[in-house]
């Protein structure tokens, strides 16, 4: 309340005192709402689960995970994480979270199918859930009030134009991971822009081994491939040792970054780079989260929102490396 004149009279007085009162017994709102808004890591601790269908080891959810952990420690969440890529399984995890009555799942929704029931129970729970990187046209239908991540449609097309940019004409599009609706909509999407000839070669994405001889082999086949996009920087790298090894002139694209793939964009062995910002898609997830519970928000009013794509090539390297190097980008 501004003073008027200096003098607050008795009764005004008195009903401030009574609002202050009032509001600092209340639990959900009042001034100590507010402060505890304004400190971030204040009030009541929050758990909350995130499970992928990808994990540890992999570099690009080590990045999710990475944004994740600093917005739970921004927010005062416990963060839990487990991951599996056979849909079955990964929905056995997201029940358990259940049964350890979370405050929130984050889940991918690489094969939403497979976790249509369960998230129906995480609903009946009254358990808020928000999906990340991929399912984004059947997040809300599937009871997610928001979707964190890149469209994989679009990030497709932009990847078909970089690939008709530097010059292919005829290209294969790997996919190591059967059944995931991103990778088929990345390489759809890239096929809808490539004035070229595309085709989806299919490799075992847990055996790299297994991965450079299926490329191998491809390239020895068909000598006229003069591109090749990658789905994951690992696979990229992967792809490299093939046209070496096969001396082919094919050249690379992929998704996703790591630091070892900025300094191969850097020398010129992988041409570019669609980023998806994976740290923002799980600094979001928590964000969103800890925000719903605390103050009732949801970001993107309920419309996916989209980290990606952002295009890196050689001329915008320099920029993303030192983020790269910190394990960020």
């Amino acid at each position: 309340m501004k003073r008027m004149a200096g003098v607050v009279p008795r009764a005004a007085a008195a009903a401030a005192a009574m609002a202050l009162a009032l509001g600092g017994c209340s639990g959900s709102g009042g001034k100590k709402a507010e402060q505890d808004a304004e400190a971030g890591g204040a009030g009541p601790r929050l758990k909350i689960a995130m499970i992928t269908h990808s994990g540890p080891g992999d570099t690009f959810w080590d990045i999710v995970q990475k944004g994740a952990k600093a917005a739970a420690a921004k927010d005062n969440v416990e963060f839990l994480y487990s991951a599996d890529p056979d849909g079955g399984k990964q929905a056995q995890l997201v029940q358990t979270a259940i049964d350890q009555k979370v405050d929130g799942i984050i889940v991918t929704l690489a094969k939403p199918d497979a976790l249509k029931d369960v998230l129906a129970r995480a609903r009946a729970a009254n358990i808020p859930v928000v999906s990340i990187n991929s399912g984004a046209d059947r997040s809300a239908a599937l009871g997610a009030v928001a979707h964190f991540g890149q469209d994989e449609t679009i990030a497709g097309e932009a990847a078909g134009e970089q690939l008709e940019k530097i010059g292919a004409t005829k290209a294969v599009c790997v996919i190591h991971e059967q059944g995931n609706v991103g990778h088929e909509a990345r390489c759809a999407g890239a096929e809808k822009t490539f004035g070229g000839r595309m085709e989806n070669l299919y490799v075992q994405g847990t055996n790299m081994p297994q991965v450079k001889s299926s490329i191998t082999a491809k390239l020895q086949s068909d000598p006229g491939i003069d591109g090749i996009l990658t789905l994951g920087a690992p696979f990229a790298a992967t792809a490299v040792d093939s046209v070496e090894q096969t001396g082919s002139s094919a050249k690379v694209g992929t998704f996703d970054l790591n630091k070892d793939l900025i300094a191969s964009i850097r020398n010129g062995s992988i041409w570019f780079a669609v980023d998806q910002q994976p740290y923002l898609q799980g600094y979001l997830a928590v964000d969103e989260l800890w925000l719903l519970k605390t103050n009732g928000n949801v970001i993107g009013g309920g419309r996916p929102v989209l980290t990606g794509p952002a295009i890196v090539t050689k001329d915008n390297a320099d920029t993303v490396a030192p983020f790269a190097d910190r394990g960020t980008r």
